[in-house]
Parts: C-alpha cells; structure tokens; sequence
C-alpha cells in the first residue's frame, strides 16, 4: 500500500485528501478528506483501506515522512492490523510515485480549472473521480491499458 496527501482548494480554504493505493492494481482502497491536516485524516483513510482489504500481517504499508504517518495513533493502527511501515527517505520525492501519480491524474483529469465552492462540494467530485472513474475505467499503462478493477478480476 501506498499514500500521500494532497491539498485542494475551495472558496471556503484548502481541502486536504489522503489516500491509500493497492500497489499491485494501483486501485484505490482508502482516502479521505478534511479542512484539516491531522492524523486524524490519515487514519480515516487507513480505516477505510483494511476495511476494504483486510491486510495479511507484514503487508508493507508505504508512506511519504508527514508527521501523519509518524504519529503515535498512525504507528499504532499499523501494527495493530500487523502492518509494517515503510517511509521515503529523506528529501526523496520520487519514492512515491505511484500515489503522485494519482494526485496528478486527479488535478489534470478531474479538478483543473473547477471553481469548488465549498469543501463538500470538491469532496463529491472527489468521490466521483475515484469510484466512477478512476478505480473502474481509468487505463493504466502499468495494468497493461486496463482499469484497476479490470485488473483485480483478471488476476482473481
């Protein structure tokens, strides 16, 4: 699994969005978003991602440095669920790139250029993006040009 967050920005002040990438289907299993930047929003989305998957223990958990992902509630949910953490180093901005890429995907196909006037609002597209989009029709060149959930059906 793999995760950042993103910050988006409404009329009413920014939108941040963390999310959880399957690395093998490149599917997304767990986001969420807030007014905040707390670890409060990564664990939402954490919560969201074993809930859909059920990790294995020793699944490998992959995270940029944010002091979201070092808090002792994060670490602590982790191992709870017998995930093990994994960080970039320090300065690298390219060992995440699988979740850049989805922020990047997101902003240029979805959210450029939209005037969001409340959070809620860029939330609903967010929701849109990811579950009607991204997960079930959005090609990947790394799947082969087939959609994340394509991709899990032919390997089930």
């Amino acid at each position: 699994m793999g995760r950042a967050i993103s910050y988006i920005w409404t009329a009413e002040g920014w939108l941040y969005l963390a999310v959880v990438i399957d690395l093998f289907s490149r599917r997304v299993i767990g986001w969420a978003a807030s007014d905040r930047m707390k670890k409060d929003l990564a664990i939402r989305a954490l919560d969201m991602a074993v809930r859909l998957r059920n990790p294995v223990p020793g699944c490998i958990f992959h995270s940029d440095r944010g002091s979201q992902y070092c808090s002792h509630d994060f670490r602590k949910k982790l191992l709870a669920h017998g995930v093990q953490a994994s960080m970039s180093g320090k300065g690298n901005c390219f060992d995440n790139a699988a979740v850049e890429a989805f922020f990047k995907s997101l902003k240029a196909e979805w959210l450029w250029r939209q005037n969001w006037p409340t959070r809620r609002q860029a939330t609903a597209a967010i929701f849109q993006y990811i579950n009607g989009f991204y997960n079930p029709r959005r090609r990947h060149s790394y799947l082969g040009g087939i959609s994340p959930l394509a991709f899990e059906a032919r390997v089930a």
